[in-house]
């Protein structure tokens, strides 16, 4: 069995390649999963989609099998060619994988380093295929480590302070190239935890806020959090000529601002399309600045600079948790082994007592006396040798020794 992650990004995908790869609801996602799935060498799988990674997580019985099939998979999802996707891909496997994992989980691998909400991205994608059977006890444990991990890098270092999240990071792009945000207005389109993120930021700046979404009903909810206004959806063709700024983060296949609905304005305007895909499909003009989520990569640079020292530390519980992780699987991999071993000394035990019982060595009414005699002597020669079978597998040799023992148990099988 191998672990195997399938992974595009930031780093390795531009914005285009990932709005295609992007998913449009549970329907895609459950048919994407199903075509995974179909190989043989396949056992189990996730898929993880946010505005900057789009990751297959996989348990499989062949590495170079299960990456081809998998990569085929989202080429035929995204209609961008397999030579295209190969090229780009970054690929994990087994310990490796299981290290890029818990990287991801911690927020290691996030354009913003030390963001909070990939965890949360992260467990909804595990267990929206869990629910739907794509996973089981192999992901399940591992994912239940890396949790483990992140929770530890949250605790002992401080990556999460400051900037933690891409809205974060736009509100303070919208500082840099204005200056002070006091008394600007600003509007919020969508109602997902970037628009939370962006009015609560913006709150924080004291702009004059306004929520906007197609369910009046979610944007009512963040403006009680932020003391925002609401205007109703159907309002944007003008509401989007009156703001300084706008922050924009919808679930739409689609762009919601087209050229179209843009009028020439007397003062600077300054968007910002968090959603992938992109929201805004606008041309940029004079009056006009538009900020895509790859854009950010300046502020991005500097979040990552000033954190290297807690990158390092952060690194560091995630090395030690991938080794912990494997000491674990080798400990689980040693159990059914002793057990057998017991079950057949036990089973050889038991046939000896009925053998010296009819051959009449020993009267009949002896033989429960004979049989537990027989089994706590097996008890007392295998409890220090499976104590010392556990205690060999963290060592460097130890997989060779459990195939071994493997092959001694079944060799008259």
């Amino acid at each position: 069995m191998h672990y195997l992650t399938i992974s595009f990004t930031h780093k390795n995908s531009t914005l285009e390649i990932r709005e295609k790869l992007s998913f449009n609801g549970d329907d895609e996602l459950i048919k994407c999963l199903k075509d995974i799935q179909s190989h043989e060498m396949i056992n189990e799988s996730f898929l993880v989609s946010t505005c900057n990674r789009i990751e297959i997580v996989l348990s499989c019985k062949d590495i170079i099998d299960a990456t081809k099939h998998s990569i085929n998979a989202l080429a035929k999802h995204s209609a961008i060619s397999y030579s295209e996707l190969e090229k780009r891909a970054d690929v994990f496997d087994d310990q490796g994988a299981i290290h890029h994992l818990f990287s991801v989980a911690s927020s290691l691998d996030s354009m913003v380093v030390g963001e909070t909400q990939i965890a949360g991205q992260l467990k909804d994608a595990y267990r929206f295929a869990l629910d739907n059977g794509f996973c089981s006890q192999k992901l399940e444990r591992a994912v239940h480590y890396a949790f483990k991990c992140a929770a530890e890098v949250r605790n002992v270092t401080d990556i999460s302070s400051g900037a933690t999240s891409v809205a974060s990071v736009a509100v303070a792009k919208a500082h840099e190239v204005i200056g002070s945000l006091s008394g600007k207005k600003a509007l919020v389109i969508g109602a997902g935890d970037m628009s939370v993120i962006s009015a609560k930021t913006l709150q924080r700046h004291d702009a004059e806020i306004t929520i906007m979404n197609r369910t009046r009903a979610k944007a009512e909810e963040i403006a009680l959090t932020c003391k925002a206004r609401v205007r109703n959806y159907d309002e944007i063709f003008h509401a989007i000529n009156e703001y300084d700024l706008i922050f924009t983060s919808t679930g739409s296949l689609e762009p919601i601002i087209t050229e179209a609905m843009v009028s020439d304005c007397s003062f600077e305007r300054y968007w910002f399309d968090m959603a992938v895909p992109r929201d805004i499909d606008v041309k940029k003009r004079s009056d006009l600045h538009i900020y895509v989520v790859d854009d950010l990569k300046t502020i991005v640079d500097e979040n990552l600079s000033l954190r290297e020292d807690e990158a390092r530390a952060a690194f560091s519980i995630v090395g030690r948790h991938t080794m912990n992780f494997f000491d674990a699987l080798k400990s689980l991999s040693i159990e059914p082994l002793i057990k057998e071993l017991y079950i057949r000394a036990f089973e050889a035990a038991k046939a000896e007592t009925a053998r010296v019982i009819d051959k009449k060595f020993i009267p009949k009414e002896y033989e429960k006396n004979l049989q537990k005699a027989c089994e706590q002597s097996i008890k007392r020669l295998l409890h220090d040798m499976s104590k010392q079978m556990r205690l060999s597998v963290n060592e460097s040799k130890s997989d060779a020794a459990v195939e071994s023992l493997k092959n001694i148990i079944h060799k008259e099988d």
